[in-house]
């Protein structure tokens, strides 16, 4: 299952770029999945749970999917369209394999819990 992996990376990435302290007050990641990026959104839900709960850490840290739908542009039209049904055409009707979104896999945010405030004597 290669959703595990994802979700380590996932972690390894935010380790590598906060704090042991802002990860104390990590609460939710926000990932955008495209349809075409091979990842199933509910494997990595489960990958998820998962690895917080054999590793122990991050177990209050929720995860939250945007799931981005394919979309093709289409040169004689200038403009993007969704495919719809894997039919990877323009809404004028020529076929396009021009792919401008849904090919992604991106921690799209990080949610933090405010520090705690320093009290003043």
């Amino acid at each position: 299952m290669h959703e595990i992996s994802l979700i380590r990376t996932v972690f390894n990435t935010l380790e590598a770029e906060f704090s042991p302290e802002e990860l104390s007050r990590l609460q939710a990641v926000d990932l955008k999945v495209g349809l075409l990026s091979n990842v199933e959104p509910i494997l990595l839900q489960n990958a998820f749970a998962a690895v917080t709960q054999s590793e122990g850490k991050y177990e209050t840290t929720t995860l939250n999917i945007e799931t981005v739908p394919i979309e093709v542009y289409c040169p004689v039209c200038d403009k993007n369209s969704p495919v719809k049904d894997y039919k990877f055409a323009c809404s004028c009707g020529r076929p396009s394999s021009d792919v401008v979104s849904g090919t992604e896999l991106l921690i799209h945010r990080i949610h933090f819990a405010e520090p705690a405030s320093v009290r003043s004597a």
